[in-house]
């Protein structure tokens, strides 16, 4: 017969997480650590502080083509760096600097000569 009484969960917690077999914690930090060590560009030091966009493009543009540990075509990982930076900053990053690094992307397009060609109305049929 029943006794009325719920069965405990064997010593088992619940609402406590744990993270057992995932990959230990690199910090808060990773993606510096990324930017550092990764096989994308070789980067000049706080290139992504300068003020002008103008500037930032020309440190990415001659950090691609310097760079022996990039995998890609130098534009790609030109580009590919300044998106990850300012995806990674998120918040942190002020918005005057987000406007420079922006700003940054439609100058390393310019500098590789990758200008977007001018879009012609489509014909209907």
């Amino acid at each position: 017969m029943a006794t009325g009484r719920h069965r405990s969960s064997g010593g088992r917690q619940r609402g406590k997480r744990t993270n057992r077999g995932a990959a230990p914690s690199r910090g808060k930090r990773w993606s510096q650590h990324v930017t550092q060590t990764s096989n994308a560009l070789d980067l000049e030091p706080n290139v992504f502080k300068l003020r002008s966009p103008r500037a930032v493009a020309a440190s990415l543009k001659r950090s691609a083509l310097r760079s022996r540990r990039r995998k890609a075509p130098a534009y790609q990982s030109a580009i590919s760096m300044l998106n990850f930076y300012i995806n990674r900053a998120g918040r942190g990053l002020n918005a005057s600097q987000k406007r420079v690094l922006e700003r940054a992307k439609s100058e390393l397009r310019k500098a590789f000569g990758r200008e977007p060609q001018a879009r012609t109305a489509r014909s209907r049929r």
